[in-house]
């Protein structure tokens, strides 16, 4: 078994340009990711690990083909590496998948059809929360242009293995918009407006639904887009939700009739 044992080993450095450089991400066409529970759902979904460090005793799942480079290292060289301020004994490097927007949108395999659009949300914990809740709900996630990266440590570790399971795609927001056009869909927006709809009575059944940044909301080119905007109801006392809580009511409600 190879060991590492120099914080400076070339690897070492290779792992946190990976955690810290965006450029350096899309670079490489690697990203990096921390966790034995990640590790199983690279297994599980046959990710392609590219490199593995570990330390002793971590729990490590049956390695997948040996195509990965396997290495041990010291407690210390994994407190340098990873991006975790309590490392739990594993970081790895996986390939990045591709996100290209397909040239129409189509139902999955099991019939369903809904869209969920970010749009500007920046905080790379909001961002993997969302991915890893419309995983959950059957919702397909279009990352528009000034979201946080898809790939930052962050989004990877909130997401919960999301990135092995689903597709997500990277796309503008005309584009994303005309796709959501052409295959007959609403367009909503979670936003207040003068006709503002109560989420409980809209349609969700086939749809797209954009939520905005944690900041501003859904941006005035996106609103422009959007057939009818939708709203949470709730108490008067309180004003908004935090983005990935609202966006987690709007997925469950529009999963509900699959649920039952």
């Amino acid at each position: 078994m190879e060991t590492i044992t120099s914080r400076t080993n070339p690897l070492c450095t290779h792992f946190r340009k990976l955690a810290s450089s965006k450029g350096y991400r899309e670079e490489t066409g690697e990203f990096l990711c921390d966790s034995p529970k990640l590790l199983q759902e690279a297994a599980l979904w046959g990710a392609s690990v590219t490199a593995l460090m570990y330390t002793e005793g971590a729990a490590l799942p049956p390695l997948f083909d040996g195509a990965a480079r396997v290495v041990q290292v010291s407690e210390s060289v994994m407190r340098a590496v990873s991006p975790m301020e309590t490392p739990q004994g594993v970081v790895f490097s996986c390939r990045s998948m591709r996100h290209t927007p397909p040239e129409r949108l189509e139902p999955d395999g099991r019939g369903r059809q809904r869209y969920l659009l970010l749009d500007g949300v920046q905080d790379p914990g909001n961002v993997g929360t969302m991915l890893r809740t419309a995983g959950a709900f059957g919702w397909t996630v279009f990352l528009l242009s000034g979201c946080a990266d898809l790939y930052n440590p962050k989004t990877v570790r909130a997401a919960m293995g999301v990135h092995f399971r689903s597709v997500i795609y990277r796309d503008s927001l005309a584009h994303a918009a005309a796709l959501v056009r052409a295959a007959g869909l609403p367009l909503y927006a979670a936003a207040l407006s003068e006709d503002t709809l109560d989420l409980r009575l809209a349609d969700f059944s086939r749809c797209a639904v954009i939520v905005g940044s944690e900041g501003r909301g859904v941006s005035r080119e996106a609103l422009a887009l959007c057939d009818r905007t939708v709203k949470i109801p709730m108490d008067e006392t309180c004003e908004s939700l935090n983005a990935a809580a609202a966006a987690a009511v709007l997925l469950w409600e529009g999963a509900r009739s699959d649920l039952r």
